[in-house]
């Protein structure tokens, strides 16, 4: 882990290599929100962070002269007390002393038991010298804790099963006293609809970004009466409707807006599935030039910029500085890149038609390889992406995922299909009780819209998605012949599975975007790939990681024993160690390699580069 100090002359610094410094949270097994940065009294500086090792917070010097040491007690069950989503509660009520104990941060704790059918989920306050207080209780899930300037009050979020935290949440504050909850003063400001991130201005204020209004939007909370006030102008309603300022809590620690030292707000959005970076002065919407096209979580300096993880369509994601004036800096070390600037493929934005009279929308890929001189006679492949989630959205930057295809000769199609974020709620409600059918829909009239245009060729066109990406790959191979292969990354196959055994943060999520269960469960069966493939016929490869607790490996070797029983062309790779997403370079490689390969066989065509060639089998073969 690199810490990049407040004086940008001292430049990053190195933390230990050690065990302890693998920061990372598995809280709602998707983390984020891992570390905090502390400045102690004496001005030196130090980071609390979550180590997966054993998910304890330690204390790190961030000089790294020091050893890490343990600030939150060992769990009497390994790894089962899990942190996240800390935030500082400021000095002024925290003492001045500089002891231990006057340095407070609240974080989300999930305890791992044997107490409850699942994991509970609570807000609490913990000390450097190790004292832990429950500042929250009694609600399922929590998140975004965040103190007011002086330390007097603290806003937070919650909600319960059924929902999730893009459906229904609550808004929270509740009163401190040195750092702890004042009996009796914790209240509901808002409940409800989809709130995320809860910030306070520097002036004390407080915001929220709510899709109250139909679009994820920044507003001013009333802290008396709940009452919400965008920050935009009023006569700016109609361009607001086509931006989204909100993004998916997936993860936690997600911030899309913040003040710098001049009280100026910077906000990041989604406008088209594409992002932006801008100001906010005098209730007026202002872009910064920065020339990047995706943003990370924002964080504002004390000065006129703000630093986050951007990319454009023709740069990798790195930790960049920038300015109000777009002028920028790039903080972290440069990746070397393979590809020249004529290799990249610059995607276009389409629209489309789909089913039932409503619109979807996509980026297209062309493929592109300066070293080719002369156009194919025929029109090329398509793979089409389905993203995970599904409540994600196509990244709108450099992957060179998509790459490796678009310079091998092979169009990419990577839709926003129906429930996808960054064009409104009622666009990413469209999933509700729909998930498999909108979701599918969408990905098929990407590919034969496509086709239609002559892009690509309507006889050669292949479909992949991992997760949620995966089931609709699987949901299109079932339900429609218009693909000639299919590609499978750790794909949900089997509804009543994943409604059974998922992990506590999605326990329920099925519920919205299918039905009840167990009380529907005749509808889990008819969605659920599993149960039809008999009407396999498509050659597929499935990949998978023995470690992946979202998607068991028992769904795919299901999908893999259909494919060998019907004689179906397949192939399988199970990858050792590998969760629910493959994070070894290595994993990555090897797994891209065998997807080119497994289609330069079912296609027909014969890769380049020399890569190891994936078996292929017809059936049942020992």
């Amino acid at each position: 882990m690199r810490v990049h100090l407040d004086d940008p002359g001292a430049g990053p610094v190195d933390l230990p290599h050690t065990a302890e410094a693998d920061i990372r949270t598995a809280v709602h097994e998707y983390g984020g929100g891992a570390w905090l940065p502390y400045e102690a009294a004496d001005g030196s500086h130090f980071v609390l962070a979550s180590c997966m090792s054993d998910h304890r917070v330690r204390l790190f010097d961030a000089t790294g002269q020091a050893a890490p040491r343990a600030v939150t007690p060992e769990p009497a069950i390994p790894r089962g007390l899990r942190y996240a989503d800390p935030a500082l509660v400021p000095a002024p009520q925290r003492g001045s002393s500089g002891a231990a104990a006057d340095v407070i941060s609240v974080w989300v704790r999930e305890t791992h038991d044997a107490a409850g059918p699942e994991p509970r989920n609570e807000l609490v306050a913990i000390r450097l010298d190790g004292t832990v207080g429950v500042v929250a209780t009694s609600a399922d899930f929590y998140s975004s804790p965040r103190p007011a300037p002086d330390g007097s009050r603290l806003a937070y979020l919650s909600w319960d099963h059924p929902n999730m935290p893009w459906d229904h949440t609550r808004l929270h504050l509740v009163d401190l006293r040195d750092g702890d909850p004042v009996p009796g003063t914790d209240r509901v400001l808002c409940d409800g609809p989809a709130l995320t991130q809860p910030a306070w201005s520097p002036d004390g204020s407080l915001h929220i970004v709510t899709d109250v209004n139909g679009w994820w939007s920044i507003h001013r909370v009333d802290i008396e009466t709940g009452a919400t006030e965008p920050v935009l102008d009023g006569t700016a309603a109609g361009a607001e409707r086509r931006r989204e300022f909100g993004v998916p809590a997936w993860v936690f620690a997600q911030a899309t807006y913040g003040w710098d030292g001049n009280g100026t707000l910077w906000c990041m959005w989604m406008s088209g599935g594409i992002g932006h970076l801008g100001t906010i002065r005098d209730r007026r919407l202002a872009e910064t030039p920065s020339g990047y096209t995706d943003f990370g979580r924002l964080a504002v300096t004390a000065g006129r910029s703000v630093v986050t993880v951007a990319a454009s369509w023709t740069r990798r994601a790195a930790v960049v500085e920038i300015a109000s004036d777009g002028t920028h800096r790039q903080l972290s070390a440069n990746e070397p890149s393979s590809l020249e600037p004529g290799d990249v493929s610059v995607p276009e934005a389409v629209t489309f038609d789909s089913d039932d009279g409503r619109q979807a929308h996509a980026f297209y890929f062309p493929p592109v390889n300066s070293a080719v001189t002369a156009q194919p006679a025929d029109p090329p492949p398509l793979l089409v992406l389905s993203h995970g989630g599904p409540t994600g959205s196509a990244r709108s930057s450099l992957d060179l995922g998509i790459q490796y295809w678009t310079t091998r000769g092979i169009a990419v199609v990577d839709v926003n299909y129906g429930g996808s974020t960054g064009y409104g709620t009622a666009f990413r409600n469209l999933l509700r009780g729909q998930w498999g059918v909108v979701d599918t829909q969408d990905c098929i009239a990407a590919a034969l819209h496509l086709a239609a245009e002559g892009a690509v060729d309507s006889r050669r066109l292949v479909i992949k998605g991992g997760s949620a990406g995966g089931y609709t790959t699987l949901c299109a191979l079932t339900g429609s012949d218009v693909f000639a292969a299919g590609i499978s990354r750790y794909g949900v196959a089997d509804l009543e599975a994943l409604a059974r055994d998922t992990h506590k943060f999605e326990a329920r999520y099925l519920d919205g975007l299918i039905g009840p269960w167990p009380e529907q469960a005749d509808l889990y069966r008819e969605r659920s790939p599993i149960w039809r493939t008999d009407q396999l016929r498509t050659p597929m490869i499935v990949l998978q990681g023995t470690e992946d607790r979202v998607v068991p490996q028992s769904q795919s070797e299901q999908v893999v024993a259909a494919l060998a029983d019907a004689g179906v062309p397949h192939a399988y790779l199970l990858f050792e160690g590998e969760g629910h997403g493959f994070r070894r370079g290595p994993n990555i490689v090897a797994a891209l390699e065998a997807e080119l390969s497994f289609l330069g066989q079912v296609l027909g065509f014969e890769p380049a580069g020399g890569i190891a060639r994936v078996e292929v089998r017809d059936g049942r073969q020992q």
